[in-house]
């Protein structure tokens, strides 16, 4: 199984929406994703998620199912602190949370960095556990069942799928953390990914996956439509 995490185009926040070059950087998607075809989409219930994936649907005649648990209203309220100059940020924004993050006490609880005593029993903790759950079932469904304890998948149905599911950054590291079995204090302070982007995960084995990872915050769709290629939410450019 091919499992492709896209986020969503640049977008408009406030009112939900994707800007004009979001809605290009959405038809550069379809346009690569129509290449080998998707078996399912799934998007987040957030309107600039589904905006996004809507020229994938129509090419390849798919109608997208929809995950409220991927929405970031809720993650954003778990997963964010007051910031010195605007009202939230995302944790792994925060020098504070980023220097914690990546403590040797972080490092050292590994798996269960959310036991760290500055962590345990915050939002925080209910925000990834919540995530985690619901990232398991749904790869359960998918036919790849989480073994926590040996940080593999137990295969219950060998497949060669390609599941398209678009979503957003914020929560992404989480699901992507959970996924990949990586401690999400690590992830999400050193993993990026820009709009509209490509993460590709393979699934392979026919008892037992170590899901690995093909390409990572991939955007050569852009490069092929003369798109911009900006990072960090536009103010990097390489």
């Amino acid at each position: 199984m091919l499992l492709i995490y896209v986020r969503h185009g640049h977008p408009v926040y406030h009112p939900d929406n994707l800007t004009p070059l979001g809605e290009r950087q959405a038809e550069a998607v379809a346009r690569r994703l129509a290449v080998y075809g998707v078996d399912r989409v799934y998007s987040s219930s957030s309107v600039r998620a589904q905006r996004t994936a809507e020229p994938t649907c129509e090419l390849l005649h798919k109608s997208p199912v929809l995950l409220d648990w991927l929405h970031e209203d809720l993650a954003l309220a778990q997963l964010t602190r007051p910031h010195p100059t605007k009202p939230r940020e995302w944790v792994f924004r925060l020098e504070s949370y980023i220097r914690l993050f990546n403590s040797d006490e972080m490092v050292n609880l590994g798996h269960k960095w959310y036991t760290h005593p500055e962590i345990a029993g915050t939002s925080i903790e209910e925000g990834f556990l919540r995530i985690q759950g619901e990232t398991d079932a749904f790869l359960k469904e998918l036919g790849y069942e989480h073994d926590h304890e040996n940080h593999n998948y137990r295969v219950l149905r060998e497949n060669n799928d390609r599941i398209a599911v678009f979503a957003h950054e914020g929560v992404g590291k989480l699901f992507l953390s959970s996924v990949l079995d990586i401690p999400y204090p690590l992830y999400s302070t050193h993993f990026d990914m820009t709009h509209s982007a490509f993460t590709v995960i393979e699934f392979a084995g026919s008892e037992v996956s170590y899901p690995n990872v093909l390409t990572l915050s991939n955007d050569s769709h852009l490069y092929k439509q003369d798109l911009p290629l900006n990072y960090r939410n536009h103010n990097i450019f390489f």
